[in-house]
C-alpha cells in the first residue's frame, strides 16, 4: 500500500473511524499543530539521546497520538475511543501535571525572564512548548466534546516543556561551567 492515495487532492483528509473533513478544518490545523509539537519533541531527543530525559521525551511523543487520535475523532465516533489509546484521560493529564510539580520542586524556575537558546536542547523544547501552545489556541476555539482532557492535557504538557528547557539549560550552564578555565596570571 502507497501513501500516495490521491484521496486528498480533493482538498479533504480521513477521520478516525470515518467521515471526511477540509484539509483546513479545525480539528486539521489543530493536529498539524501538534505534529509540528511532536517533531519538536523529537528534535530535542535527538539531542539526549540514550538520556533519562530522551525516554521522557518519547513518552510524550506517545502521549501525542492519543491527542491527535481524539481530535482526529468526528463528535459521532467518540464513543468508539480507547481509553489513554485514543482518548486523553484525566490520569494523563494528571501524570504531567506531577512531573510539572516535580521540576518545580528541583528549582527547574528561573528568577528572571528566559532568552531561549541556552542549548539546542532547550531550544528544541522551547519550540515544542509554543507550538503546543498554538494547538491548545485551537482546541479552545474548537470547544472540544463535553468531557475532552485534550486542552487540559495541552496546557499541562506545554508548561512541562516550558520547565524542561529550563532544567536543560541548568544542566548546560552547569557543564560549561566545569569546562571552563580561569586562566593563570604570569608572574
Amino acid at each position: 500500500m502507497s501513501i500516495s492515495t490521491k484521496r486528498g487532492d480533493d482538498g479533504t483528509t480521513g477521520l478516525l473511524y470515518g467521515g471526511r473533513v477540509r484539509k483546513d478544518s479545525a480539528r486539521i490545523e489543530i493536529n498539524g499543530a501538534i505534529d509540528e509539537a511532536q517533531a519538536a519533541l523529537g528534535l530535542a531527543r535527538a539531542e539526549v539521546r540514550g538520556s533519562k530525559l530522551d525516554d521522557e521525551l518519547a513518552g510524550l511523543e506517545r502521549g501525542l497520538w492519543v491527542v491527535m487520535a481524539e481530535v482526529a475523532t468526528a463528535p459521532r465516533h467518540r464513543r468508539k475511543l480507547v481509553e489513554g489509546v485514543t482518548l486523553v484521560t484525566g490520569e494523563m493529564v494528571d501524570d504531567l501535571e506531577r512531573r510539572v510539580h516535580e521540576l518545580e520542586a528541583s528549582k527547574a524556575m528561573p528568577s528572571g525572564f528566559v532568552v531561549p537558546g541556552q542549548s539546542r536542547t532547550s531550544a528544541a523544547l522551547d519550540l515544542a512548548r509554543t507550538v503546543v501552545r498554538r494547538a491548545e489556541r485551537s482546541a479552545v476555539a474548537l470547544r472540544s466534546d463535553e468531557g475532552s482532557q485534550v486542552v487540559p492535557y495541552l496546557n499541562r504538557l506545554s508548561d512541562l516543556c516550558w520547565l524542561l528547557a529550563r532544567s536543560t539549560e541548568q544542566e548546560h550552564l552547569k557543564a560549561r561551567a566545569g569546562r571552563v578555565r580561569t586562566p593563570r596570571a604570569k608572574a
